[in-house]
């Protein structure tokens, strides 16, 4: 069962997300002096991290960029706070970008994977593809330990429409019978179990990817698609979307050449805007095993 407290943490997000967004942005740099500032909330991950990443920058170069980061990270849990019940409109608002090329697929009747990675604000991006893509939304997740925060973001996520399904079970679902096209978004840039991941080198360190995606996308033909969002620097909440296109043939690319190429892109896009990533996740916990 929840805990009494858990469930007041719960109605506290609620409240906030009634906060307005001037609001949301002035607790979010409260926050965030709180949590790095105060509590020092992983710094040692986050600065060595960046540091592997940019073995060129300077102490002082890291450490500017750790804290324009620490200030997105808090803006990005705020940001998740108000998209639980702001309106459509201001979802739809605050991603800019251009569409045609999703837009001409469905029109196509292509079926679409949507790659990403860390990059602006992931639970934006989701709600912007339910409400913006002709596309049925499949929305590929990790369930959650707690069941009270998983209930909350299952709502968070589904509000316009998107379908949650879990990588096991990605598969299955992707061969049930279907009146339209679909696009799957995926985030697949975490640190996955070292014997069955893909590895390359990335931002100058031995990192393993998932394959899982590469598979479903060679078995189901599917159009592959790198969505990139990019921080809006003068104006807080807001990004820009650059879509890109892996491969419309996915099925004659030589084995892990899809994977490869996402990782390149969001190799560049991190090192052309390094805070706009989740630097505070331990992506290198694991070392690559021997003959991999």
């Amino acid at each position: 069962m929840d805990s009494p407290n858990l469930k007041l943490y719960i109605r506290v997000l609620g409240t906030f997300s009634t906060l307005s967004w001037k609001n949301i942005y002035r607790l979010s740099t409260a926050l965030r002096f709180v949590v790095f500032g105060i509590i020092g909330y992983r710094r040692k991950v986050i600065i060595k991290n960046l540091e592997n990443s940019f073995p060129d920058k300077s102490a002082e170069e890291v450490n500017q960029i750790a804290k324009k980061f620490e200030l997105h990270l808090t803006d990005l849990i705020l940001e998740t706070v108000k998209y639980r019940s702001c309106p459509a409109e201001d979802i739809l608002e605050r991603i800019k970008g251009d569409l045609s090329l999703v837009e001409r697929l469905y029109k196509e009747k292509k079926n679409v994977a949507f790659l990403m990675g860390h990059r602006g604000n992931w639970e934006l991006a989701n709600l912007f593809s339910s409400l913006r893509f002709s596309h049925e939304c499949i929305v590929v997740y990790k369930t959650l330990s707690n069941r009270a925060f998983d209930q909350w973001f299952l709502q968070l996520r589904t509000r316009f429409g998107a379908k949650l399904v879990t990588m096991e079970n990605i598969a299955a679902e992707l061969q049930k019978p279907r009146t339209k096209p679909y696009v799957v978004v995926l985030a697949n840039d975490q640190s996955p179990q070292p014997k069955s991941a893909y590895w390359t080198t990335f931002l100058h360190q031995d990192t393993g990817f998932f394959r899982g995606i590469e598979v479903i996308a060679r078995r189901n033909d599917l159009t592959i698609l790198y969505a990139d969002f990019s921080r809006i620097e003068s104006k807080r909440g807001f990004y820009n979307v650059t879509i890109s296109l892996i491969s419309d043939c996915c099925k004659v690319l030589p084995k892990n050449e899809i994977l490869e190429k996402q990782i390149r892109l969001l190799e560049r896009d991190i090192e052309e805007q390094p805070f706009n990533w989740l630097w505070s996740h331990r992506r290198w916990k694991h070392s690559r095993p021997v003959g991999k």
